[in-house]
């Protein structure tokens, strides 16, 4: 009786710098291996202290963050690497839109910047100026982010 010696092989293992692609958008000028931190101001609403990062899987709402966060700063989006748990962004989950169509999240934990996108289309100065008008109007309502 022969022995069977074939051994199941398994495809080679191709390497990607993550799993995930996410997504900042923000004013801030961040460096290749900095740390998006909590603690900070918020680049948006009243400024208070920020409890969660925001991120994104998808390019259209880094867009966003990027041209609606305030301060002077030239407008960007990062490729950033979550270093701990992530969760749905509540703000844009469920509250709008049912499930998470924008794929938008929120984390406790560090934010690693690992690229930056340098090529991408801005929102036109309509668009822009609707979502402002509607951000101020729920601002007025006493509506803000959910923290």
């Amino acid at each position: 009786m022969a022995k069977n010696n074939n051994k199941s092989q398994s495809a080679p293992t191709v390497h990607t710098p993550f799993i995930q692609t996410y997504l900042h958008g923000t004013k801030a000028d961040l460096k290749l291996g900095e740390l998006l931190e909590v603690g900070y101001n918020s680049n948006f609403g009243e400024q208070n202290k920020a409890k969660y990062i925001y991120f994104t899987a998808t390019l259209d709402p880094a867009v966003w963050g990027a041209e609606l966060a305030l301060g002077e700063g030239r407008e960007r989006i990062y490729l950033v690497e979550p270093t701990g748990p992530i969760e749905d962004d509540p703000n844009l989950t469920d509250q709008k839109f049912p499930g998470n169509p924008s794929m938008s999240y929120r984390s406790q934990h560090p934010l690693k910047v690992v690229g930056e996108v340098t090529i991408w289309q801005s929102h036109s100065p309509d668009q822009l100026k609707t979502m402002k008008d509607g951000i101020a109007k729920l601002a007025s309502q006493g509506i803000g982010a959910i923290e």
